[in-house]
């Protein structure tokens, strides 16, 4: 059994597209919603809780900016009305060998926004852009 647990600064994110290394992951939340229910014959003055549907966040990958490197913008740009190019990711916590430990499995992800960096004349950091990216599901595997 190991005796620390995993450091979350070594991941790695494949998306289906180009090898891209991002700096931050958000968003990986899984929920269920409650349904209330009291039928009118009911004893108890109050209702009873139920699980319902799930609920997935919006998972925002964020990352330092290149030149000539519009994947972000293209993935945008290839929304329209009813077609979307949907990606399935996998996001993994790494050990020290760079293997997959814990792995966060997203399906039909397609992106929602980008947003580019704050840009500020004295700053000294690098410029940061992010993509905001909807799904239909998200599953833990930690093996």
């Amino acid at each position: 059994m190991a005796t620390y647990p995993i450091p979350k600064f070594h991941f790695q994110v494949q998306w289906g597209g180009t090898r891209i290394g991002f700096t931050e992951v958000t968003g990986l939340t899984i929920e269920n919603e409650v349904i209330e229910y009291r039928e009118g014959s009911s004893p108890e003055y109050s209702k009873i809780k139920m699980p319902g549907l799930h609920k997935y966040g919006n998972i925002t990958l964020k990352r330092g900016i290149f030149a000539s490197d519009n994947e972000y913008h293209d993935w945008l740009n290839s929304v329209k009305l009813n077609t979307i190019e949907r990606r399935d990711l996998i996001i993994s916590l790494l050990n020290e060998n760079h293997e997959p430990v814990v792995s966060y499995k997203v399906k039909q992800a397609w992106p929602v926004k980008i947003q580019a960096p704050d840009l500020k004349s004295d700053a000294n950091e690098v410029a940061i852009e992010s993509i905001e990216l909807a799904h239909e599901g998200l599953v833990i595997q930690n093996d």
